[in-house]
């Protein structure tokens, strides 16, 4: 402990969000179990207490004819499954690959004759550095979805258990009884490339200040460095292609919104002259005393109208 708090004076470190270091941290099962603990919606008695990795891969291949690939995989002794992704830029397309991911994984448990009731439940854990709900209150940065009763909430097929966590969202609260979700999210937001000197209470606690000191400089290694620097280069690609596909967007919105109202105003002016030629031919034949109701037929204007001329 003393050790942790040592290092973290004047130390550089790693953004443990990108996928080198996330990956570098919780491939340590002592790690990887007390942040599913932590952050999953667990009950006393479903702790996880061990794990075993599995591979990434998420088979079959995803529509577009690539593997789907995950950040971390593992079951624990009742074979309970849990998928952990970070994901640094928000898309919809995000949200359908979890679905994907979730229900192949707790498909795939089952060998061709096996008994559906040796199923166990898939855990998705989904860590996301955007905003993705901003119609919800500001401090609604946990998500937990499952399928439930539309009227009877308490209802709950059990089965795919998933969760989104908003990391801008999140603001450190004094949680008592959630004292280590504050500590692993904290260091997911707080532990980055600008950070002088790490929290006391991150390097204090003996599991999140290991998780510090595995993203110090002095613990990368050369490919661990050259992997971080194409994660970066991957988000920066990735936001690119996001903010192109707002501002196209945008555009091409804009341009049918400026074609609608120039329709839009032609239209309307249109119509403001046949109206007006329509009450000049009124007008002539209400002179020539025709009767107020054949310029009605043939004009289309109300009695009202005519007598008003």
């Amino acid at each position: 402990m003393a050790k942790f708090a040592e290092n973290s004076i004047n130390v550089k470190y790693y953004d443990p969000r990108y996928d080198t270091t996330f990956k570098k941290v919780f491939s340590h099962p002592e790690l990887l179990i007390s942040f599913l603990n932590a952050l999953l919606p667990l009950k006393e008695d479903e702790q996880i207490e061990s794990i075993e990795y599995l591979s990434p891969e998420m088979v079959p291949k995803t529509p577009d004819g690539k593997f789907s690939i995950v950040d971390v995989c593992c079951k624990d002794r009742q074979n309970r499954q849990f998928i952990v992704e970070m994901q640094m830029v928000w898309s919809e397309e995000f949200r359908s690959r979890v679905l994907f991911n979730a229900s192949k994984a707790y498909v795939r448990q089952l060998d061709k004759g096996e008994e559906y009731n040796l199923l166990q439940p898939v855990y998705s854990l989904n860590i996301v550095n955007d905003v993705f709900e901003p119609e919800l209150p500001a401090d609604e940065f946990y998500h937990f979805y499952q399928l439930v009763h539309e009227k009877h909430s308490d209802k709950i097929i059990e089965g795919l258990h998933i969760v989104f966590i908003e990391l801008p969202k999140f603001k450190p609260r004094n949680f008592s009884e959630k004292k280590m979700m504050v500590l692993w999210l904290r260091f997911l937001t707080e532990i980055n490339a600008d950070t002088e000197t790490a929290p006391a209470e991150l390097v204090e606690n003996p599991l999140v200040g290991k998780a510090v000191s595995l993203v110090e400089e002095s613990a990368m290694t050369k490919e661990d460095l050259y992997l971080y620097e194409k994660s970066l280069d991957n988000v920066r690609v990735e936001k690119a292609i996001v903010r192109s596909a707002i501002k196209k967007g945008w555009n091409k919105g804009m341009e049918k919104g400026l074609e609608k109202g120039m329709a839009k105003g032609m239209a309307k002016g249109m119509e403001k002259g046949m109206e007006k030629e329509k009450l000049d031919v009124a007008q002539k034949m209400k002179a020539d005393g025709l009767s107020t109701e054949l310029i009605a037929k043939y004009t289309g204007l109300t009695l009202e109208e005519i007598d008003r001329l």
